[in-house]
């Protein structure tokens, strides 16, 4: 069965990692967080308030500041005092999966308090074993 999971989210969903563990509840994610819509991530206000009218997600982010990478977030429905999420029941399907393998394709990393972790789905041993093999056999042709 492992197999099968790894075959189909690395061969027809082109993923690398798999997402493990579960959510203790620390708001981390709720608290510094970049947006991408379409192929980047978010850098401009003007292009943010367009995307509040058409998109109800946005609506429930405010703007704390702003780095190289672009504009930072912070989600309103996070309650300050006690870090949970005041709409659980009702949270967007973009929080309902987080972590997504696109949080690192952004540059971004885990919260080392974050009770989920990203296991590559083939593991780097395999990865290098294969790139040696196709090494080894271009040496051998060219002999």
């Amino acid at each position: 069965m492992e197999k099968i999971r790894k075959f189909i989210l690395s061969k027809i969903l082109k993923k690398h990692y798999y997402r493990t563990g579960k959510c203790k509840g620390c708001g981390e994610c709720c608290t510094h967080i970049y947006v991408k819509h379409h192929k980047h991530v978010l850098k401009d206000e003007k292009e943010f308030e367009k995307l509040q009218f058409l998109f109800k997600f946005y609506s429930d982010l405010k703007i704390i500041d702003k780095d190289d990478l672009g504009l930072i977030f912070e989600c309103k429905n996070l309650d300050s005092e006690t870090k949970k999420c005041k709409i659980h029941f009702w949270r967007p399907a973009i929080c309902r999966r987080y972590p997504q393998e696109e949080l690192f394709d952004m540059g971004g990393t885990l919260s080392e308090v974050c009770g989920y972790k990203m296991m590559p789905i083939i593991p780097f041993k395999e990865v290098l074993k294969k790139l040696e093999k196709k090494q080894n056999k271009k040496v051998i042709r060219w002999h």
